[in-house]
C-alpha cells in the first residue's frame, strides 16, 4: 500500500466516474442548509498536475478526463470543480476527491481525511492548507472507525483504496458492516476496479447480501494500455441519496457514447 502513488493514474476514466458521482452527491447534500461530515480513508495528495511526466507516462488522463470532460454538462458539479481548480492552480491541475469535497463544503461542515503514505500525506497537507480539514497520517479504516459516528451525523464516507493489499477485497465488507452499525444514516461509498480476473466479485456479493438496498453502478472502458487488467470502474453506495440512480444512468450514457 505504501508504494502506491495515484499521480500516475490521476484523471483516468475511473477518476471521472468516481469524481462525477462524488461531485453530484456533495452538490445534492449541500443544497440543504443542514451541516454534514465528509470522511475519506485513502485520500492521496488531493491535487495533481496532469502535465507532470509521471501523469503523462501512462496516457490514462488523456483516455479519461481528456476524452470525457466535454461530454458532461457544462454546469455539472464536477465540471465546476475542474474549472475552479484550474483557475487557481493552472490549466493542467486536476482535483482529487479531497479537494472536490473541500471546495463543496461550507462553514460548519467537517472534513476528515486519512493518508498513510508519507509523501502523499505531505502533499495533501499542502493542497488542503486553505481549507479547515482534519488530516491524519494513519490507516484509513482505523480513522474511519474512530471517527464514526461523526458530528454532524449527516454525511458521506468514501473508501477508495489502491487494492494493492489484496486482503482489502476480503476485509471491506466487514468494515462496511461495522461502520453502518455505528453510523446507520451515513452514505458509505466504495470505489472498486473492474478487473479481468474478477477479483472484485466475491466482495460485491458480500456487500450486496449485507446491503440489498445499496446502489451498485459500473461503467466499462477500454484498457488504458496493452496488458492493463482494469476494464471498468465501480461504485457501491450504502444509503444512496435521492436521485443518484438517475445521475448514474446519465453517466452510463456518457461512457457508452464515448465507447
Amino acid at each position: 500500500m505504501l508504494s502506491y502513488q495515484h499521480h500516475y493514474h490521476a484523471g483516468n476514466a475511473a477518476d471521472v466516474h468516481k469524481h462525477a458521482v462524488l461531485g453530484w452527491m456533495l452538490a445534492y447534500l449541500t443544497a440543504k442548509p443542514k451541516p454534514l461530515s465528509y470522511i475519506e480513508t485513502h485520500a492521496g495528495r488531493g491535487l495533481y498536475d496532469l502535465g507532470d511526466p509521471a501523469a503523462q507516462r501512462t496516457g490514462e488522463a488523456a483516455a479519461g478526463i481528456g476524452r470525457l470532460e466535454q461530454a458532461l454538462a457544462a454546469d455539472h458539479p464536477y465540471r465546476r470543480c475542474l474549472d475552479a481548480t484550474r483557475a487557481t492552480h493552472g490549466p493542467s491541475a486536476y482535483p482529487g476527491s479531497p479537494l472536490i469535497a473541500a471546495q463543496a463544503l461550507r462553514p460548519g461542515d467537517r472534513l476528515h481525511l486519512a493518508e498513510l503514505h508519507h509523501g502523499e500525506h505531505a502533499a495533501l497537507t499542502t493542497a488542503l492548507a486553505p481549507f479547515p480539514a482534519r488530516i491524519r497520517r494513519e490507516d484509513g479504516f482505523a480513522m474511519a472507525h474512530a471517527t464514526c459516528p461523526p458530528m454532524p451525523r449527516r454525511g458521506v464516507l468514501l473508501v477508495d483504496p489502491s487494492y494493492e493489499v489484496k486482503a482489502d477485497y476480503d476485509s471491506i465488507p466487514g468494515h462496511f458492516a461495522r461502520l453502518h452499525r455505528k453510523w446507520n444514516v451515513g452514505i458509505l461509498v466504495l470505489w472498486y476496479p473492474i478487473l479481468v480476473s474478477g477479483a472484485h466479485g466475491p466482495m460485491l456479493d458480500a456487500l450486496g447480501a449485507a446491503f440489498p438496498d445499496g446502489l451498485r453502478h459500473e461503467v466499462g472502458f477500454a484498457a488504458a494500455r496493452e496488458g492493463h487488467r482494469m476494464t471498468g470502474s465501480g461504485l457501491f453506495v450504502v444509503n444512496p441519496p435521492y436521485g443518484l440512480a438517475e445521475e448514474a444512468a446519465r453517466l452510463s450514457a456518457v461512457f457508452e457514447a464515448k465507447g
